[in-house]
């Protein structure tokens, strides 16, 4: 097809993205995330009356002003719609891709981390915020965590189908771990989540509004990621080899888990600073 100059020939195209997709395995995330970005490129052809070509996907990313990070995804699904659809494929030479931002991971101290949990009274609230730092887990794996998957005699965490659909273990406190039992006697659930909410798991907005309120007691604004980065460097600091870290954080590439020690202070405190030779 030349271009795309129909609403029926769109509907069509992302079915096609759509079937292809959940044959692949693809989260519904990630399917949402082609969904959209395919069908503003389609639009944007078919408003201009444009060939379905390589040039037009240059004119779409140009007039497109987004974070680096939005324009890295729409590019991911374009390319994937030519390449897997249209069976034209093209490389980063045909059509260059923004480079990704080096931004370094915000990590909250242990004093801070601390006083987020003290300041946190609800047994629940306290308990998600005990969980992502003490576990390192992502924000949808703590949502997925359901009762079975902790061990208690031997304090690991089992999480099922992670990012990647993988399944890892990761480590838990002693201290979560009688915080989690006191929790499970005082509770009635009605799923097999240890999170629930009114309408089953608990929601992400809800751990965002916990952390949100738990922030504003120390003063910053607190994300669920940032836990996850706080357990990372905070192992690192105490010694824990950077392979099992990546291990526990599920990490594929260890270049990934590798950018944790760029905000380390472990080895910055046996410099000796110049000022002391004098």
């Amino acid at each position: 097809m030349d271009y795309i100059n129909n609403q029926w020939e769109k509907e069509r195209c992302i079915k096609e993205v759509t079937n292809l997709c959940v044959l692949k395995g693809f989260s519904r995330v990630t399917i949402k995330t082609y969904l959209f970005w395919i069908g503003k490129y389609i639009d944007f052809v078919n408003k201009n009356r444009l060939n379905m070509d390589f040039n037009s996907i240059k004119y779409y990313l140009l007039s497109r002003e987004l974070s680096i990070n939005s324009s890295r995804l729409q590019y991911a699904a374009i390319k994937f719609f030519f390449c897997d659809i249209l069976k034209r494929p093209f490389t980063k030479e045909d059509i260059p891709i923004k480079k990704k931002e080096k931004s370094l991971p915000k990590v909250l101290s242990k004093e801070q981390i601390k006083t987020l949990i003290a300041s946190t009274k609800n047994i629940k609230h306290k308990i998600a915020i005990k969980l992502l730092y003490s576990t390192g887990l992502r924000l949808s794996e703590l949502l997925n965590l359901k009762r079975s998957d902790i061990d208690f005699e031997k304090n690991i965490v089992y999480v099922r189908r992670g990012k990647g659909k993988k399944d890892r273990v990761t480590i838990i406190s002693d201290s979560l771990k009688m915080d989690l039992l006191k929790y499970y006697s005082n509770c009635s659930f009605e799923t097999e989540y240890i999170l629930e909410g009114r309408n089953g798991k608990y929601s992400k907005k809800s751990i965002q509004k916990i952390l949100k309120i738990g922030g504003r007691k120390i003063g910053i604004e607190v994300h669920p990621h940032m836990l996850r980065h706080s357990f990372a460097t905070h192992l690192l600091e105490a010694g824990t080899d950077i392979r099992y870290i990546q291990k526990l954080l599920g990490h594929s590439d260890l270049k990934t888990t590798e950018i944790y020690t760029k905000v380390s202070n472990r080895d910055l405190s046996k410099i000796k600073n110049p000022l002391d030779y004098i």
